[in-house]
């Protein structure tokens, strides 16, 4: 059986004036030669990363860290006195330099500037730790002495001209004025005798508010005598503001039903 030649598919024969010439094909050669070339020398200047490139650390960059974390330094605000610690809100310091009355917002703002500062959290343990833990409770107790009124003449009387109106011995060297005195009692055994009665909360309320305009006008006689210089009038002021502060205490803690209170001065 005679097997059956497939035909073929006959190229179209170039003629003389397509066929590529000998310089035509030289010239091709040369263009791949030189493309090949130009691709080795950018793949050689790609450079070359080390084997340690994915590492987050480096020993070198461990070192550099090491050594930055050593020369951090803490801001140290002069604790001279609780008012340098604040150099914003009373550059002139205590009175009678400055006003005795402060700035609530004012201080509350140089505090947390302050806090956020040394917060002890931004440094490692050890040595610089244990300063920001230092300075921060330092700059948290001169924080809260300013704040109060009561707390912050306490303290200047102190700390300025050596008077401790909150020695246990204080009752005998800083006795309240006889007609303060009177007036708390006859609180005391308001509070004392309003008991279960129907008006009670009534009664306790009035007695809040008359309380508040006592602390009130202390506190102003307090500031006009500390910023007039006058030590001795600040003393007696002070004292009655703690027996008004006690006396504010006692009112809050107060309960209907409760027949017995005990101010403690």
């Amino acid at each position: 059986m005679t097997t059956p030649i497939r035909p073929q598919r006959l190229l179209p024969r170039l003629s003389a004036a397509t066929r590529p010439t000998t310089t035509t094909r030289a010239c091709i050669l040369d263009q791949k030669i030189t493309m090949t070339n130009q691709s080795r020398r950018q793949s050689t200047n790609i450079p070359h990363l080390p084997r340690s490139h994915n590492n987050k650390f480096t020993t070198q960059q461990r070192r550099l860290a090491s050594n930055t974390t050593e020369t951090i330094t803490i801001p140290s605000p002069d604790i001279t006195n609780h008012y340098t610690i604040f150099p914003q809100t009373l550059p002139a310091g205590p009175p009678p330099h400055a006003p005795f009355e402060i700035s609530p917002s004012d201080l509350r703002r140089e505090f947390l500037q302050l806090q956020n500062t040394i917060h002890p959290d931004k440094y490692p343990p050890g040595p610089k730790k244990q300063k920001a833990e230092a300075l921060s409770a330092r700059i948290n107790e001169a924080y809260r002495t300013l704040l109060d009124p009561l707390s912050r003449a306490q303290y200047l009387l102190l700390e300025m001209h050596d008077i401790d109106v909150t020695a246990e011995d204080g009752a005998a060297h800083h006795a309240l004025d006889p007609e303060t005195l009177m007036e708390v009692m006859e609180v005391q055994e308001t509070i004392e005798e309003v008991g279960s009665e129907p008006d009670a909360e009534k009664t306790i309320a009035e007695l809040k508010e008359q309380n508040d305009l006592r602390l009130g006008e202390c506190v102003r006689a307090l500031a006009e005598a500390f910023d007039e210089g006058d030590v001795e009038k600040a003393r007696k002021e002070c004292i009655r503001l703690r027996f008004w502060y006690n006396v504010s205490m006692g009112l809050r803690e107060w309960e209907p039903g409760t027949t017995q209170i005990r101010l403690v001065h």
